[in-house]
């Protein structure tokens, strides 16, 4: 009985997926071949551009959960600690979820209950950043009226987080079974099939990760509140002084004209990457494998930004940027590749990448990596 149930949850949940590829790239696809028409107005090319965008978008979450799960289940997800500063961190989503919340009419709340020092704290940042979108998301998503809050109480040696909505509610019946992979709870609303199911399996599994836990209290037609704990590391005063003078290091600066090196093998990545540096480059040289890119940096010692592709024929990025490495140690070198896998940034740091940022390139990120790395 158990192995015919899980056999018809992942059917299910294959049939959902599905949809959720086939659905934004229908908007993707559908509105491309739209915005060739003539005479479009201003109007219907911003409304197109906003469609694709946002079709895109919910494509590249349904991606990234199944990346998630996929690793969660292999036992390849990694804590990595860091200093991180919660009410930053929560007032960032607020400033991003406010719209949002706003278009559907909408009151979003946000109550940080410790001061900055002492919100403080040792985390992973990926992770909790990770769940928390998750969860307000899903409170935005199912509530039609009313207000979203979220926050957090110290409790003990405890950070507890809280995301209250007035939304449908869950059936009391269904609130374990929600964090379980491939089930969604069986609510009669049509917005749940907008979603791929994953979200609060892998939310549920960072939470344990990271030493705390994750429940729901609800009730149909009321709304909700998750709750998940993390413990509380706070940082010593002398070491939130040295981050707060870092942090303060990379202020707005007028970048200035760059020789850049793109090493890229897929002809649209370089198209796209060509267009976006064009205003801070003085020169962009191609080199579409590593030992081109060995090769193009021995001829251009002038050369002010490297972007490495990881993923090339014949070398790596990897390798290449260690011979690089060899004997130009100044050369700035930010690595891009489609791989989004735990550790693949550390390898990139460890090889002699300055930083990293993955596919598909968030153009407003790019630009502050290379302001933070290029700002002499």
């Amino acid at each position: 009985e158990k192995a015919e149930e899980s056999n018809r949850l992942k059917s299910a949940f294959l049939t959902n997926m599905s949809y959720e590829i086939r659905t934004p790239m229908n908007g993707i696809l559908g509105f491309t071949s739209l915005l060739k028409e003539p005479n479009l107005s201003g109007e219907e090319l911003q409304e197109y551009i906003s469609i694709i965008e946002k079709s895109g978008n919910r494509m590249l979450n349904t991606i990234g959960d199944l990346m998630n799960i996929s690793m969660i289940e292999s036992g390849q997800i990694n804590i990595e600690i860091s200093d991180i500063k919660i009410n930053k961190l929560t007032n960032q989503l607020f400033a991003f979820f406010e719209p949002e919340a706003k278009k559907k009419g909408l009151i979003l709340k946000l109550n940080n209950t410790l001061s900055d020092e002492k919100a403080t704290i040792l985390t992973d940042k990926e992770k909790v950043y990770s769940i928390l979108t998750n969860l307000i998301r899903n409170a935005i998503k199912f509530s039609k009226r009313g207000s979203i809050e979220f926050g957090y109480l110290k409790k003990a040696k405890y950070l507890e987080f809280f995301i209250k909505d007035t939304g449908i509610g869950i059936p009391k019946d269904r609130q374990e079974a929600i964090f379980d992979r491939f089930v969604q709870a069986d609510i009669d609303d049509r917005d749940v099939y907008e979603g791929n199911g994953l979200g609060l399996s892998i939310s549920k599994a960072y939470v344990e990760m990271l030493g705390g836990r994750i429940w729901v209290d609800s009730e149909e037609g009321l709304g909700s509140t998750f709750y998940f704990t993390i413990p509380y590391s706070a940082v010593s005063e002398e070491k939130i002084e040295t981050i707060s003078v870092d942090s303060a290091e990379h202020t707005e600066v007028q970048i200035k004209k760059l020789k850049i090196l793109v090493v890229e093998d897929d002809e649209i990545s370089y198209s796209l990457l060509l267009r976006t540096l064009q205003k801070i480059s003085e020169e962009v040289l191609l080199a579409t494998t590593g030992l081109e890119a060995i090769e193009a940096c021995r001829n251009h010692s002038d050369l002010d930004l490297v972007l490495m592709d990881i993923r090339m024929p014949k070398m790596d990025g990897n390798e290449a940027t260690r011979q690089i490495r060899k004997f130009n140690k100044e050369v700035i070198i930010i690595a891009q590749t489609a791989y989004a896998f735990a550790g693949d940034s550390e390898k990139a740091i460890e090889a002699g990448c300055n930083d990293y940022i993955t596919k598909p390139i968030n153009i407003t990120l790019l630009n502050e990596l290379i302001k933070k790395h290029c700002d002499k």
